[in-house]
């Protein structure tokens, strides 16, 4: 293979890395049933706002009790975890390719540390991504660039020659926002047409298809 297209790439983790999203929809779901006595009847609404804030999303929804919200959804989201998630199929390779390569990667998330270092612990991902940027890291969420410049600058890398890689609409927002390369993945919560909707700059299916987007030769500037 020829030089790598992009030096750094970021990685949202939920939908992306980790396959968690049957743990968020039922970790809102149990947060909902706790405090509003219901579920939430749309699913695939819930199924949006991963990779969005969680204060974000119930500030929007019951402002006034958004900081319970997130406890009871923490709680039983971290006492879940170990039963849920793992990694998706080829991701460990993908990432071990990448760094025999010499990439830099790291992981922008909205998720709070201690649940993102869970989650991608259980996953056998700990090991394999040397840096984690979360939303107790940042004062901004995506869309906004900040996660995304945090993780980029601690990698000493460059925005102009980086990468980031998500499963959802936020995170081709928020690499446009930041600057850089947007790659969206194909298994994870994301709708296929709201993601083709965003253009982002590739759309991968599996695995394999996003060691060979970084690692092939390098396209024109009108494909990076």
């Amino acid at each position: 293979m020829g030089t790598p297209r992009w030096p750094t790439v970021v990685f949202d983790l939920d939908g992306t890395l980790l396959d968690s999203v049957d743990l968020i929809i039922d970790s809102y779901q149990h947060t909902f049933r706790e405090i509003l006595g219901h579920p939430w009847d749309d699913v695939t609404e819930v199924r949006s706002w991963i990779g969005t804030g969680l204060r974000i999303v119930f500030g929007r929804i019951l402002p006034g009790r958004a900081d319970e919200m997130v406890d009871v959804y923490t709680r039983w989201n971290i006492a879940n975890t170990a039963r849920y998630v793992r990694a998706y199929p080829g991701i460990l390779g993908m990432l071990a390719d990448l760094s025999a390569a010499g990439v830099r990667t790291g992981v922008a998330t909205s998720k709070r540390r201690p649940a993102a270092e869970l989650g991608m612990a259980c996953a056998g991902l700990a090991e394999r991504v040397p840096l984690l940027v979360t939303g107790d890291d940042v004062t901004s969420f995506k869309p906004e660039p900040e996660p995304l410049w945090k993780a980029v600058a601690a990698l000493g890398g460059d925005t102009a020659a980086a990468a980031y890689v998500g499963d959802a609409v936020v995170d081709v927002r928020a690499a446009r926002n930041a600057g850089m390369a947007a790659v969206a993945v194909a298994w994870g919560a994301g709708e296929d047409a709201d993601l083709a909707a965003e253009h982002p700059g590739h759309v991968v299916a599996t695995a394999t298809d996003l060691t060979a987007l970084v690692l092939g030769p390098r396209g024109s500037a009108a494909e990076a």
